[in-house]
């Protein structure tokens, strides 16, 4: 067994309503649900939120996380504080956090710059501390986790418990090279963003890159972590709920696999995917 558990973001499915979205990881055989703050729970609607939370868990679903697009330096603290307490009305004990401006490389930052980053991200981590929630960084192209060494030096930097990576692989990495950045990072990862997109963003089946995933799950080692960790979809050709469930078995039988990977028992592509609509 990886030690994984399958997992739905729902930007996956965007164009549906909460309800619609619940039914659909449910029936695919999924085990959790990360809800995005961009349309089916936005920050400061605390109602909607509990709604959300309760609708979730009702249908045996986990609450994985809280997709709450905070941008560190750049979200004021007002706004900070909305994302957290929607994270905790929708029963969320973990939040993702953009680190650094949007679709600002890692080599642009200078030393004073990034040590801001630093201090906003452990900021956010404070506001997010008395409410049991954990923050983790999303691991993308154009920000300050765009490549494993800015990400391992910026979670040095930051030197908290209770912040951690996410991982996907950057468009056209090879396994080789993802396989070096969780040697770096893998200890750090909470969770894991899965999809199969090629370079010119076109999407397929996740089966399809089924042997990349493989050896991915096989390869992140068990790290910090110390709640369950979750393989997430993320978006699916077409935007088609009978691929959701064909990605979804896939996903599944991933996870059940023999592999490396060990959680505790608390209860990003092919290889030149990415995805950049969150």
């Amino acid at each position: 067994m990886s030690g994984l558990r399958p997992a739905l973001c729902s930007v996956t499915l965007r164009h549906l309503q909460p309800a619609a979205v619940i039914d659909a990881a449910a029936d695919a055989g999924l085990a959790a649900i990360e809800w995005g703050g961009d349309v089916h729970v936005p920050p400061g609607d605390i109602n909607e939120a509990r709604r959300v939370g309760e609708r979730t868990r009702g249908a045996g679903l986990a609450v994985s996380s809280y997709g709450a697009y905070l941008v560190a330096p750049d979200s004021p603290a007002d706004m900070v504080h909305r994302a957290v307490e929607t994270a905790a009305a929708l029963g969320a004990d973990h939040i993702r956090i953009w680190p650094g401006t949007r679709d600002r490389p890692s080599q642009s930052y200078g030393p004073t710059e990034r040590a801001a980053v630093a201090s906003a991200i452990a900021a956010i981590a404070d506001d997010a501390s008395p409410h049991a929630i954990t923050v983790g960084l999303e691991f993308h192209p154009g920000s300050l986790t765009d490549d494993a060494a800015s990400a391992r030096a910026l979670v040095d930097a930051i030197g908290r418990d209770d912040v951690y990576l996410y991982w996907q692989p950057a468009p056209g990495l090879p396994l080789e090279a993802a396989l070096d950045e969780l040697t770096l990072v893998g200890p750090d990862v909470c969770h894991l963003h899965v999809f199969a997109w090629d370079a010119e963003r076109r999407r397929y089946p996740l089966a399809d890159h089924a042997a990349y995933w493989s050896a991915v799950f096989g390869a992140l080692p068990a790290g910090r972590w110390q709640k369950s960790r979750y393989a997430m979809l993320e978006f699916v050709a077409g935007d088609d709920l009978a691929q959701l469930r064909s990605d979804a078995a896939s996903l599944i039988a991933l996870c059940d696999a023999p592999g490396a990977v060990s959680t505790p028992t608390e209860t990003g592509a092919g290889p030149e995917g990415t995805c950049d609509d969150r």
